[in-house]
């Protein structure tokens, strides 16, 4: 399997083990496009391993990853892990041939799918998908054994990180850390080094080390984002900004930011440059619409929006904002036909709803006006 031309490639999480700067360079080399977060273009999703060390650090992190899995998959995206994608690009040597599918090894395992599949997608195994080996096979019944104990996936896969090779797994014990009075680790017995009689895998306290670097500076910002701390989120954009001037969705991000503080100078002005950055960036055009919609300049947001419904005609959103605006303008022809368009795109959302009413409504205008 080959990065295919044109993928538009997006990352949750830092990658653990090689530069991102270094693998969007082959990317593009590929003709492709490799950007930190995710937008509508996105066509394959990156999880970086450093996710799984920062959720382990937040309560409920691990439900939040498996919150964006969904969400991802739900939307139609490729999910590649970490390994998948460096092996994808030819930065990563492919393991052995092998010959077991998903289904025979949840079969012959009794590991879930789900958990299978989260174990996959973080690389607790040799191979990130099907077909997988038999030194899968071994791991996969260490692992159904390990959750049969009370451990969990995300346990697990932050665990094996730690040990070198994961296919070295195969030759070890392991233990539910709970049998020795830590619920938070996976243990190796009869280990090279031993702590206490056992070599211990630590899932971990601290989240990854180093320097300042741009892709912890950018997930510091989604934090704080998250969290709402949106003067604090935008100061770290603007850091990342600093040192990558090119991304375009940093700068949208901060508008984001800057917009939900009530900064609406400062976030047209970052709107805009994440356009300038990437004209294609539908996102950026449509919420700096909305800024100017809010801004009673309903003009600019008109052209803002065609702009958005150009680029990404699957796009729903632009499409009812716009209807919206040539009904307050009395274009009531134009407003039924882009609530029409609107309808083809979302037929069950409340906004469904409203844009169903504005139909019926217009079309009991027109009849009234043609009487």
């Amino acid at each position: 399997m080959t990065a295919p031309t044109g993928a538009v490639f997006g990352t949750i999480g830092a990658l653990a083990a090689f530069p991102l700067r270094l693998a969007a360079r082959e990317v593009e080399r590929r003709h492709g496009q490799l950007r930190r977060g995710i937008t509508r273009r996105t066509t394959h999703v990156v999880f970086g391993r450093t996710l799984l060390a920062r959720a382990g650090l937040v309560k409920n992190g691990d439900a939040g990853i498996e919150r964006s899995v969904a969400a991802e998959r739900a939307a139609g995206r490729t999910l590649i892990s970490e390994n998948g994608f460096l092996r994808l690009l030819g930065l990563m040597k492919t393991p052995e041939a092998s010959s077991l599918s998903r289904q025979s090894l949840i079969d012959q395992s009794r590991l879930s799918g789900s958990d299978l599949d989260f174990l996959s997608l973080f690389d607790a195994f040799e191979h990130d998908t099907e077909p997988y080996s038999f030194r899968d096979l071994i791991l996969a019944r260490k692992y159904a054994g390990l959750i049969a104990g009370g451990a969990t996936w995300a346990a697990i896969a932050r665990s094996v990180h730690r040990s070198g090779p994961v296919a070295s797994l195969t030759a070890k014990s392991l233990n539910v850390g709970s049998q020795h009075g830590r619920a938070d680790a996976i243990y190796l017995e009869g280990g090279q080094s031993e702590l206490d009689g056992q070599l211990l895998f630590d899932l971990g306290t601290a989240g990854p080390q180093g320097d300042d670097t741009l892709e912890e500076l950018f997930a510091e910002a989604e934090a704080a984002e998250e969290q709402g701390d949106h003067d604090g989120a935008a100061a770290l954009y603007q850091r990342c900004l600093a040192i990558d001037p090119s991304d375009a969705i940093a700068a949208f991000n901060r508008a984001n930011c800057l917009r939900a503080g009530g900064h609406a100078v400062d976030a047209a002005h970052d709107y805009i440059n994440a356009i300038k950055l990437d004209p294609a960036f539908v996102e950026a055009w449509f919420n700096l619409a909305g800024l100017m919609s809010e801004q009673g300049r309903e003009a600019s947001a008109r052209r803002h929006l065609q702009n958005a419904i150009t680029l990404d005609k699957t796009y729903a959103d632009p499409v009812f904002n716009l209807a919206r605006l040539e009904f307050d303008a009395g274009n009531l022809p134009e407003a039924r036909r882009l609530w029409v368009r609107y309808l083809e795109l979302d037929a069950d959302s409340k906004w469904a709803r409203v844009a169903a009413k504005g139909v019926q409504f217009v079309d009991l205008q027109l009849a009234r006006t043609a009487g």
